[in-house]
């Protein structure tokens, strides 16, 4: 089937939705019949709350031109980059009009990233990760050198943040076999770890520093992404931080067991170990953070670890969704519903349908949002995810 005759998605987080965003969507937009976002919730992958609700940033997909938004629940929003490509590539796959998956990427070679994602994927990655010599250095690191054994230079996509996660995209469409073609486009703007050259587009992290230091985006941002952030400021729900729930966090953490450390996910090693120890010790989540890293343990890790341990996330939840929850539509988009393969939640009488394991499931998504509440500057009151409607425009 042609492109343009089918939608593309984009899996994201639009914390905050910045000029990068818009060129990725435009790009989307010019190639298909329509885009779908499949959008991190409350929580995002570096373990911390959203700097504006998924609402709020739902509003700027839809003004940014996007048909559907869909939220990519915490437990896969909050994960490695794995189990983040997973749950976002699975959600996508189960709309039967998605023919692309659209992602920026360092490198935006396809041949290159499929490539990577192949050997990953083959038996005799496996053998060549079993050979690496254990040094102390992280898994990430051990894993590239292993690849590299593999493909030689193209295992160098490993080592740039979104090439990587276009390279697990790659991979979980592949081990899936969904009929998506992975369409890399070339990231434009500053690197997540490094400040802006004059005239370049500033990274997300950068925009979230700006607005935490109570500082204007503009000229820096969409202005539709100004007008949200003044107007959630106003509200007294942005920006979101960290900082609100660190003592809830420490609270949490020096309640749990041992045993109960070792039931998070992506937990190995000894880790837990490392984390029962510490939380009762750390008077600061960075001083926590700092306490637990190793050269094994990376800080990243450590910060998911943490945040699953405070939202009740365990090992034995689903491998995927087990369901397309809907924030936002078009009238284009809710015609993409119908041919979902998965069941649609659109509204509270729609769980009561879902089977008991994935009714669990969104009770506990419901209280990670009901905890997200406590991170705004004037703290909101629980059950809102119960009472606002999918946004249509």
């Amino acid at each position: 089937m042609p492109e343009f005759l089918t939608f593309s998605a984009v899996v994201c987080e639009l914390n905050p939705l910045h000029f990068g965003h818009l060129s990725l969507l435009d790009a989307a937009r010019r190639r298909s019949a329509g885009v779908v976002c499949i959008m991190s919730g409350h929580f995002v992958q570096r373990g911390g709350p959203a700097i504006l609700d998924k609402w709020a940033r739902t509003r700027l997909a839809l003004a940014a031109g996007a048909d559907l938004v869909a939220e990519l629940p915490p437990p896969w929003a909050c994960a490695g980059a794995e189990r983040f490509a997973q749950g976002g590539v699975a959600l996508a796959g189960s709309l039967a009009g998605v023919g692309q998956l659209f992602f920026g990427s360092e490198k935006a070679d396809p041949a290159a990233i499929t490539r990577a994602a192949r050997a990953l994927l083959s038996p005799g990655f496996s053998q060549a990760l079993a050979r690496q010599p254990d040094t102390g250095a992280s898994f990430a690191r051990r894993r590239q050198q292993a690849l590299e054994g593999l493909i030689g230079g193209d295992a160098a996509l490993l080592g740039s943040p979104n090439a990587a996660l276009g390279v697990e995209y790659t991979k979980a469409i592949l081990g899936m076999g969904l009929p998506l073609r992975p369409v890399p486009i070339p990231r434009t703007g500053a690197a997540h770890d490094r400040p802006a050259a004059p005239g370049e587009t500033l990274s997300a992290s950068q925009l979230r520093g700006k607005i935490l230091a109570g500082e204007s985006l503009r000229g820096f941002a969409p202005g539709f992404t100004c007008q949200a952030l003044e107007e959630e400021k106003r509200a007294g729900r942005c920006p979101a931080s960290l900082a609100y729930l660190e003592r809830p966090i420490l609270a949490r953490l020096r309640g749990m067991a041992p045993e109960e450390f070792a039931r998070l996910p992506d937990i190995s090693e000894g880790l837990e170990n490392r984390l029962y120890k510490y939380a009762r010790q750390a008077c600061s989540l960075e001083e926590l953070y700092a306490l637990v890293k190793t050269k094994r343990y990376t800080h990243a890790r450590i910060r998911r670890l943490v945040m699953a341990a405070f939202l009740g996330f365990t090992g034995d939840l689903p491998a995927l969704p087990p369901y397309l929850p809907v924030l936002g539509m078009t009238a284009r988009g809710a015609a993409l519903l119908k041919g979902c393969s998965l069941p649609v939640v659109t509204r509270l009488a729609d769980v009561s349908r879902l089977p008991p394991a994935s009714q669990a499931l969104y009770s506990l998504c419901a209280r990670a949002d009901d905890l997200y509440a406590l991170s705004a500057p004037s703290p909101q009151p629980c059950g809102r995810g119960q009472r606002e409607k999918v946004i249509k425009m």
